[in-house]
Parts: C-alpha cells; sequence; structure tokens
C-alpha cells in the first residue's frame, strides 16, 4: 500500500531519532506545524522541506513521492580513529616527524569540535585530508602535516608559533588560513588565493581541502551557501590545479584532482 507523505516524514523523523519537538526546533517551526505535515493535513513549504530533508539525511523525493526504494545517506563513512591510526602509522614508518607532532597538536586542539550540522568529530575532517594526499602517494612529510593543521590557526585560537613543526608547515598553514574578511570578500578571496597559488604544495592542500568539503556540502550548507561554494570553486579553487602542474610529480595528482571536483560540481549543479 501506498504510504503518504506525511507517513514517510513520519517513519524519516523516527529513522533519525528525533521528535517532532526536535524537528521543529531545527527548522525553526512550530511543534504544531511538523505534526500538521505529518498528518498530511498540508505540505511543508520549499525552503522546509529542503531543510527537513537535509536534517533526517534523505532526499526530497523520498518524502514526497511514493518509491520502491527508500535510499538511507551517510554523513560519515570513516571513523577518525582508524584514521588517525592509519596517518600515525604510515608516519612512523616513513620517518615523518612533523606529521607525528602535527596529529596529536591537530586531534587536542579540534576536540570539542563538530562538523556544520552534525555530530560528527572536526578533526575527522583535517585526516580524511591527510589520508586522502597519503593515498594519493604523497609522502612530504610538511604537506601532511599541514593537512593535519590547516584549520588550527583559523579556528582554533593558535598561533602560528604555537605549532610543533617546521618553518615551511607554518608557512603552508598559514597561506591555507583565510585572512579577516572585512567588508569586502572578493578582495579577501583574491589575495587569499593568490598566497595558495604561490605555492604548488598549498595548491594542492587547498584542492583537497575543497573536495572533501564539496563532499559534505548536501548537508554542511544551506543552498544559498551551496550555490556560492559552487560559483567560487570554479573561480577560485580549479585554477590552482594548473600550479600543481608546476611540479611534474603532481601530474597525476592534479589530473585526479580537476576530475574529481568538476565531478562534484557537475552533480551538485545538476541537482540544485
Amino acid at each position: 500500500m501506498k504510504k503518504t507523505a506525511g507517513e514517510r516524514m513520519a517513519e524519516a523523523r523516527r529513522r533519525a531519532d528525533l521528535t517532532q519537538l526536535n524537528v521543529a526546533d531545527e527548522l525553526g517551526v512550530s511543534y504544531q506545524a511538523v505534526s500538521s505535515w505529518e498528518r498530511d493535513e498540508y505540505l511543508p513549504d520549499t525552503k522546509n522541506l529542503i531543510g527537513l530533508a537535509r536534517l533526517l539525511g534523505v532526499s526530497v523525493n523520498s518524502l514526497t513521492e511514493d518509491s520502491p526504494y527508500d535510499f538511507e545517506t551517510k554523513r560519515e563513512i570513516f571513523n577518525w580513529e582508524h584514521q588517525k591510526t592509519f596517518v600515525k602509522t604510515t608516519a612512523s614508518t616513513l620517518g615523518m616527524t612533523n606529521t607525528l607532532s602535527a596529529l596529536d597538536f591537530a586531534v587536542e586542539a579540534h576536540k570539542d569540535q563538530k562538523r556544520k550540522n552534525s555530530d560528527i568529530p572536526y578533526i575527522s575532517h583535517p585526516l580524511m585530508l591527510a589520508c586522502d594526499c597519503l593515498s594519493m602517494g604523497i609522502r612530504e612529510d610538511c604537506v601532511i602535516a599541514a593537512c593535519l593543521l590547516h584549520d588550527v590557526v583559523e579556528d582554533c585560537g593558535v598561533t602560528a608559533d604555537q605549532l610543533p613543526v617546521d618553518d615551511e608547515t607554518r608557512r603552508l598553514v598559514m597561506l591555507m588560513t583565510h585572512p579577516d574578511e572585512g567588508n569586502d570578500r572578493k578582495a579577501m578571496l583574491d589575495k587569499y588565493f593568490r598566497g595558495l597559488a604561490s605555492d604548488p604544495k598549498a595548491a594542492l592542500i587547498k584542492c583537497v581541502d575543497r573536495y572533501n568539503n564539496l563532499t559534505t556540502m548536501s548537508w554542511g550548507l544551506r543552498r544559498e551557501r551551496q550555490l556560492r561554494y559552487i560559483a567560487e570553486t570554479e573561480q577560485y579553487v580549479l585554477p590552482l590545479v594548473d600550479v600543481l602542474k608546476k611540479r611534474p610529480e603532481y601530474n597525476n595528482v592534479a589530473w585526479s584532482l580537476r576530475y574529481r571536483i568538476e565531478s562534484m560540481l557537475d552533480v551538485y549543479k545538476r541537482l540544485i
């Protein structure tokens, strides 16, 4: 028997272990509104429907259309502690002293932080960058260490002098750190990406960082922010792929990153 939209919303909410009041608080609507949706008195408007789907980790279509397919989405694929073990084991084997120091420092600096709109420990993000670079054959100690530390100055109240790494790693971290935006976001981005483009290693870290953020954008960012993120990725990040080609050892990595980033952008454009 076909289920109504309200029944599908209620089932998805229960699977997400949320009450109607939880949903109402998250979406900024009344408890009565959520109850009315689930009783099929009326459908939520477009904004709330998109927000509800994001909150419940399902597609909009799965809430509004009866289908034999009932997909569930994942916000986290790898356990961050397993990622940490992989990075630590690899760094120990290869004698990557900066990476070993950066690993413990980053875990401690990000220990109370979560990824946007989730309960996922934030440390999973820098660890993913480090694991991704290692999986692509990058073995430069300063690059892997800077992946782990790339957000600590910007987000954790840490200064460059406090980083337990060498000067080259500190320089890469500072290139990855956004300056104060002020009132002119474009001017800030122009300056920020000029700095990244000045160093292929920094360009590499930023491309991996942006790809990882694109993979979580569907649930991590609001629609307006998603649109801006797509535009800024095309304008500022994709040109960094060409910077990687200045280093022959990064040619294969550049090809892989361009394919990944452009594929993600195309998928989002079609769905949005």
